[in-house]
């Protein structure tokens, strides 16, 4: 088991440093939610099917992220405030490697 720390700011510009576990399957989106860094019913809409791009996010770290899928991609080609760091929280799974993470919220549609 092993716990990474991540840098998130939230839609309020207020980093927060948070501790992500890299054992249970959680993604980007689902940590954002236990940590209660978006108001309840903004983020993680679709439940985290790449269908809503509520979770959207500017990855500002270098971290290598796993290649988007084409449902993320066509999401994001749909979706408001898309920028070139731009990646759907949903779709960026807690790992070892991505232990330093810094993300920014995405402002709401």
């Amino acid at each position: 088991m092993q716990d990474i720390q991540l840098k998130i700011t939230d839609r309020n510009g207020i980093t927060h440093e948070v501790v992500a576990p890299t054992d249970m399957a959680m993604n980007l989106m689902e940590v954002v939610r236990s940590y209660e860094l978006a108001e309840e019913g903004t983020i993680g809409i679709c439940g985290g099917m790449a269908m809503c791009a509520s979770c959207q996010c500017y990855v500002n770290s270098n971290h290598e992220l796993p290649e988007m899928s084409d449902d993320e991609d066509a999401m994001l080609a749909e979706a408001f405030h898309v920028k070139e760091n731009s990646r759907l929280g949903c779709q960026i799974q807690m790992t070892p490697n991505l232990d330093g993470l810094e993300v920014t919220l995405a402002p709401e549609s």
